[in-house]
């Protein structure tokens, strides 16, 4: 894994980011995207995927389905990021507008929380295309809620 910012005031907030990341990565979809972690801390998150032929409707340029994908799992994953030890969390909802093409050599988002709730929370990520000299030009930005899940077993 690459190396990762994340500025965790304790060793056991920095191990809950941790798992965060290997929680979403264990995902079937995240391995098939090529999903990476930038950057995580409490409340905020950025991923990238590549640009690949395999996930575009014209060469060079992905389908809105690839898009969703990483605004949802940016979106998502900052609101895991602020969960207590033993929760997970899964999108009830999301809406996703497409601004412009998402063409270039990656695709970059940013997620962070909008309102932590203790069942629901709202969240958010932006996705940045990004060109071969880093350049990064927004193409859609999403909107979503998580459901969060005491997967512990422990009251709800």
């Amino acid at each position: 894994m690459t190396s990762l910012s994340s500025p965790a005031s304790s060793p056991s907030a920095a191990t809950q980011l941790d798992a965060l990341q290997a929680l979403v990565l264990d995902m079937p979809m995240a391995r098939t995207l090529g999903l990476r972690f930038v950057s995580v801390q409490p409340g905020q998150v950025e991923m990238e995927i590549p640009v690949t032929e395999a996930f575009s409707f014209r060469p060079g340029q992905l389908q809105a389905t690839a898009v969703f994908a990483i605004a949802d799992f940016a979106a998502v994953a900052a609101a895991g990021s602020v969960l207590p030890p033993g929760w997970v969390n899964a999108t009830v909802d999301a809406s996703l507008k497409i601004v412009a093409p998402a063409k270039g050599q990656c695709l970059r988002a940013r997620g962070r929380v909008i309102d932590a709730g203790r069942l629901l929370t709202v969240c958010a990520s932006d996705v940045f295309a990004v060109d071969s000299q880093g350049q990064e030009t927004l193409c859609a930005t999403l909107l979503g809620t998580a459901r969060n899940i005491d997967a512990s077993g422990g009251a709800r």
